[in-house]
């Protein structure tokens, strides 16, 4: 794939989104919405994230979750719909996973839940599924 002067104006900046740019980039790109109280608790759980801006906008993000020490778990990677299919996502992967493989304890269990066909794009980082020896599960509070 070609790289036009397009795509070369994206910048990744190692940085949490502020909420309204989290609600606005979880809506559009089509991740379930939060109530803004929820949102701005969850920000706060934040061990790693970056956004992905264009021509000033944020138009991508990624964050890593966790306890800090043994459980993390990657979410929030969203790009709005214009931004799509131009490598965004692989590079908020790769990012963060740098930061997995270099800042995290060598025993840390990170894991992430998958929308198909996203999950082709996490194979190509290194998850795996972890079927039939655990299965994911949600519960989700209403």
């Amino acid at each position: 794939m070609s790289t036009t002067q397009e795509d070369a104006d994206y910048s990744i900046e190692r940085q949490t989104p502020d909420l309204d740019v989290y609600m606005h980039l979880r809506k559009t790109s089509g991740l379930t919405p939060f109530s803004r109280h929820a949102a701005e608790v969850g920000l706060r759980g934040t061990i790693f994230a970056v956004v992905v801006f264009h021509g000033g906008q944020a138009v991508g993000m990624g964050r890593l979750i966790g306890d800090g020490g043994c459980f993390f778990q990657v979410t929030d990677i969203a790009v709005l719909p214009d931004h799509q299919g131009r490598g965004l996502g692989k590079m908020i992967m790769d990012t963060i996973m740098v930061y997995v493989n270099s800042e995290l304890p060598k025993t840390a269990y990170v894991s992430l839940i998958a929308d198909v066909p996203a999950n082709k794009l996490y194979e190509k980082v290194g998850f795996k599924e972890t079927a039939p020896r655990s299965v994911g599960m949600s519960y989700i509070v209403r």
